[in-house]
């Protein structure tokens, strides 16, 4: 593995461990010991190889595909403005499937594009809310209060909407 390789590989796993908020020695402790603090900072530095094997292993651990990993492969959505929507993706799990199921396979799309893997919130742009939108049969506003009564936005979501259906 070439010298800048393993550096581009690191710098992956490094990102996708700090999105889940995790510190080296966070890694320690949530595996139990399965993985050394020293050794996930040498793969992060590009300072130790990693066999295909632990990669796959690691991606496993953070809950990631293991081509989010690999160089050469860019999140979709690093461009992106800065975003208005924020949705908590850990109040969205508990919403019964039969209600958020699109929403949940919508989310899970646009985390694999982007890379985005910290489980906790997802900022979505206002297409998204039109497609989802569509998606449920609803106005962008409705969908909006739909998702607030779930707990999934936060109530300023209503601003943001609101001051976008005005262009």
């Amino acid at each position: 593995m070439s010298s800048e390789y393993a550096k581009q590989l690191g710098a992956k796993l490094r990102a996708i461990r700090t999105q889940q908020g995790l510190s080296l020695h966070g890694v320690e402790e949530k595996s139990q010991g399965r993985w050394k603090a020293v050794v996930v900072g040498s793969y992060e530095r590009g300072d130790r190889a990693v066999t295909v094997q632990r990669l796959a292993e690691l991606a496993d651990f953070y809950g990631v595909p293991v081509q989010e990993l690999l160089p050469g492969t860019t999140p979709g959505g690093a461009a992106e403005p800065p975003p208005k929507l924020v949705l908590d993706l850990e109040r969205l799990a508990t919403v019964p499937a039969e209600k958020a199921g699109p929403l949940q396979r919508y989310a899970a799309t646009i985390q694999s594009q982007r890379g985005d893997y910290n489980g906790k919130v997802l900022s979505i742009r206002q297409d998204d809310l039109r497609t989802l939108a569509v998606i449920y049969d609803q106005s962008p506003s409705v969908l909006t209060e739909q998702l607030i009564s779930w707990g999934v936005l936060d109530a300023d979501a209503r601003r943001a909407v609101a001051s976008h259906e005005e262009l």
